[in-house]
């Protein structure tokens, strides 16, 4: 794997299908190219291999050290040339674009009326996709040829012109604000995570209020008011205000349920929006909001206005198998959820170069969780050490939780080989993450009291930690801790001496 990522050519010949491949070299033969062409030789050659090796490139003598690193950057843009000119990566933004690059191309010889004719069809298309960034190009191409040559076109053309790109710029500046702010609320989500006081509380509140001042939703058009819910939705979810955040999930799916022709211009932020909207619901545990909205969206994404593409497919992989997973969760079917594993890992392997690895070790907790309910502990171990063991750059959450995943299992299986060591290894691990609560300590805290206790004693010990997990359940700061592994229930499952499994089934909403 880390070889692939090191060599971008590599990586993009593997993803290329038969079909993509075939019309490479159609492509090719078209240009004239001689069949000995350095740039094809390698392209054959890397196609074969199975691990990128520049050893048996330079052994072959298809290119020199020297100029490989050219012949490749070569091979690397004939490669999208011809991707870009496949029917099944053509959309509607870049068929606006070649009708914008058709009408340079007239412009340029002297056709001005044959431009302007193409630039007029092309952005009433623009207006009606709610491509502003496009129609603003056209817009400006159109005033060049309108200011420099005298078409007659039509009369008043130019206070049209004039009254058509100001509407744009206005329109232009909201998405621009409301996407800036998106991505700043997406990017402290990323790097720091969810608030942990009322002091991070204020701050994003503030800084928030202060983008969305005069903004009137009533007059956004549907790209406006997509960044719009995208902004409250990523709030929300910093804020831990999981009420707005499924409001405006909801509304974010529901604008291009009720714009449909926009899913095909957009299948990405449809898919972004269910998946927002999914997890919502399953914090909520209703399992009839999630059955609902799940077949609405695998009813959209095999329907023949959704466009399928490498990257659509991996994102709605992500988001059914996610989904399903949660679905069992919420209804307690760990045993009948083990039986998805095995289809889910080999989906996992075909997507692994399209996907990033934090979503794929999403993926191995949900299957450790899995394991963990159905009590196949040793499972829940491997699996969860395949999280602690990745060397990228993986969130703290993900990696605490996973430690206390693995601690629950060997309390579970009576692995105490190891245990005291582990449990040492977790409370550094807490103590070098970058904003630790009362809450994580005490967790590790708990399992390092129970280690040497007898069943009485853990007992008591059990009882007086379902107390306080009480407690922390009131702070709003805490609840995100309790949700990724649930603690809580296991520990109310051990002072009742039942199932954890019925412990879930009595929080799960069927409203």
């Amino acid at each position: 794997m880390s070889e692939l990522q090191k060599d971008f050519l590599f990586v993009l010949i593997k993803s290329l299908s038969t079909s993509e491949k075939r019309q490479f070299k159609l492509y090719v033969n078209r240009l004239g190219i001689n069949v000995d062409a350095k740039f094809l030789l390698l392209f054959s050659e890397l196609d074969k291999m199975k691990e990128y090796n520049e050893e048996i490139i330079l052994e072959k003598k298809i290119s020199s050290k020297q100029q490989l690193s050219n012949l490749k950057a070569h091979l690397y843009k004939q490669i999208l040339v011809s991707l870009r000119l496949n029917p099944s990566h053509q959309n509607n933004r870049m068929q606006l674009r070649e009708q914008l690059d058709f009408a340079n191309i007239l412009y340029q010889k002297g056709l001005h009326k044959q431009a302007l004719k193409i630039l007029d069809k092309a952005k009433q298309s623009a207006l009606e996709l709610d491509e502003k960034t496009i129609a603003s190009e056209i817009i400006e191409l159109e005033k060049v040829i309108e200011s420099q040559f005298i078409t007659r076109s039509i009369d008043g053309r130019a206070d049209e012109l004039i009254r058509q790109s100001s509407e744009i710029s206005q329109q232009n500046r909201y998405a621009t604000r409301l996407s800036n702010l998106s991505l700043k609320l997406y990017s402290e989500m990323l790097t720091h995570g969810y608030i942990k006081n009322d002091e991070d509380r204020e701050k994003i509140i503030d800084f928030f209020d202060k983008k969305v001042t005069k903004i009137d939703l009533k007059k956004l058009n549907f790209t406006e008011k997509l960044w719009y819910y995208k902004a409250h939705v990523w709030k929300n979810q910093l804020l831990q205000d999981y009420k707005y955040t499924l409001k405006y999930a909801y509304q974010w799916v529901e604008l291009f349920h009720q714009n449909p022709e926009m899913i095909k211009s957009h299948p990405v932020w449809y898919i972004k929006g269910n998946t927002y909207l999914f997890k919502i619901l399953f914090i909520y545990g209703s399992i009839r909001g999630i059955e609902k909205s799940f077949e609405k969206f695998n009813n959209v994404v095999k329907s023949e206005i959704f466009v399928h593409n490498e990257n659509s497919q991996s994102l709605i992989f992500l988001n059914y198998y996610n989904t399903l997973m949660n679905l069992y969760f919420i209804k307690g079917d760990f045993f009948k959820g083990t039986k998805l594993i095995p289809e889910l890992e080999l989906k996992m392997e075909k997507f692994r170069d399209k996907v990033d690895e934090h979503h794929l070790l999403i993926l191995y907790l949900k299957i450790a969780s899995m394991y963990f309910g159905s009590k196949n502990y040793q499972n829940t171990i491997k699996y969860g050490l395949k999280i602690i063991n990745s060397k990228g750059n993986i969130q703290e959450d993900l990696l605490f939780h996973t430690r206390i995943l693995i601690l629950m299992a060997k309390f579970e299986a009576g692995f105490d080989d190891d245990y005291d060591d582990f449990v040492k290894n977790t409370l550094k691990f807490a103590k070098k993450m970058k904003n630790p609560s009362d809450l994580h300590f005490n967790i590790v805290n708990f399992f390092k009291q129970i280690s040497d206790k007898n069943s009485t004693e853990q007992m008591s010990a059990f009882k007086e930690f379902e107390k306080q997990l009480k407690e922390s359940e009131k702070n709003r700061y805490d609840k995100r801790t309790l949700m990724y592994i649930d603690i809580h229930g296991w520990i109310i499952s051990k002072v009742r001496n039942v199932d954890v499994i019925e412990i879930i089934k009595e929080k799960v909403k069927t409203k």
